[in-house]
């Protein structure tokens, strides 16, 4: 097997954020699940643009902001999704080029605009996602590139690609190739009303082996399993074989093997801000760890260190250098 000349490709969707500050009762009044991620459509996006108040606009998407986060701490990270060729496609393209993270997706000329996404922070920090998936939903399987699936050590998927049905190909077809040019394969569950709509095909996907790296936070690990009680649904991930990784916020993280489950603590911080792409960032930390050969560990205090940073301000995308951060902290 020859050495990989990317050490992580995330497939994902492309969508830029669009991120303002709203009051609880905000949500109640547009009818908005606090706390999950809302497909809309068209018209609902620009109804939410009129009535949001004043907004930042960052270039995001879950599996990006992996791409983004592990460059910015070294990696040397690919992203492959779809945009069009509008001016919100061309800023995502400029966006996630300028981190040095390779993007060479076609981006489609007609149908839809490029992907959206309207993001309300609330007080206590939580996210509230409503996206308008646009352009992402043109992703299919002739936009995976053999050779660069098969370049790349691991291969990192998100949930979301879920949704579009032509995305599910691409996904299948990307994880197929990592595993013939034996690479591994990842999986971010992304949240947990997408775990809520599909809990079957993504088990099945576990079961299959079709992904060796599992990503989740606590909503999501319960929602996989059907259950409230945390540690049975830690025991029913343990049977899957796969390598499992849970978030839970200030408690840490967990790692979870067929031989045990280690427990590793939470980066100290200041204040939350916001934690859009906290779940993004962690997996940047603990794949580029995982690449680099770190123990489990260390990756998890990696990924740590990661969302920590991207919670304390405003937007999904790292601001800090976040390789010094690392090196300091001795976990590079």
């Amino acid at each position: 097997m020859t050495a990989p000349a990317t050490d992580i490709l995330a497939i994902g969707n492309a969508i830029v954020d669009v991120i303002a500050q709203a009051e609880d009762d905000f949500l109640i009044r547009e009818k908005i699940y606090k706390g999950a991620m809302n497909l809309i459509d068209e018209p609902r996006a620009e109804h939410l643009f009129r009535v949001m108040g004043p907004a930042t606009v960052i270039s995001g998407g879950s599996a990006a902001n992996t791409a983004v986060g592990a460059a910015r701490l070294g990696a040397r990270a690919g992203f492959i999704g779809k945009v069009k060729t509008d001016e919100i496609g061309r800023l995502f393209t400029h966006d996630i080029r300028a981190v040095g993270v390779a993007f060479a997706t076609a981006p489609a000329s007609d149908g839809p605009a490029t992907a959206r996404s309207f993001i309300f922070v609330t007080p206590d920090g939580e996210r509230t996602m409503n996206t308008y998936l646009g352009a992402c939903q043109n992703l299919t399987a002739a936009d995976i590139d053999e050779a660069t699936v098969r370049a790349a050590g691991i291969v990192y998927l998100e949930g979301y690609l879920w949704d579009p049905p032509a995305a599910k190909e691409a996904f299948v077809k990307a994880a197929t190739i990592a595993h013939a040019a034996g690479r591994r394969v990842a999986l971010t569950l992304s949240d947990s009303f997408c775990v809520d709509r599909y809990r079957a095909e993504f088990l099945e996907l576990i079961r299959r082996k079709l992904v060796d790296i599992v990503f989740a936070n606590e909503s999501e690990l319960h929602s996989l399993y059907q259950t409230a009680d945390f540690d049975t649904a830690v025991a029913e991930f343990r049977k899957e074989g796969a390598l499992g990784v849970c978030t839970r916020s200030e408690k840490g993280s967990i790692v979870v093997t067929a031989k045990g489950v280690e427990a590793v603590e939470a980066f100290p911080i200041e204040r939350i801000v916001d934690t859009t792409g906290a779940g993004d960032l962690f997996a940047a930390g603990f794949l580029t760890g995982l690449a680099r050969g770190a123990s489990y560990r260390n990756c998890a205090l990696l990924g740590a260190m990661a969302a920590a940073e991207v919670i304390q301000h405003i937007g999904a995308r790292p601001e800090s250098d976040l390789r010094q951060m690392a090196e300091q902290a001795r976990l590079l």
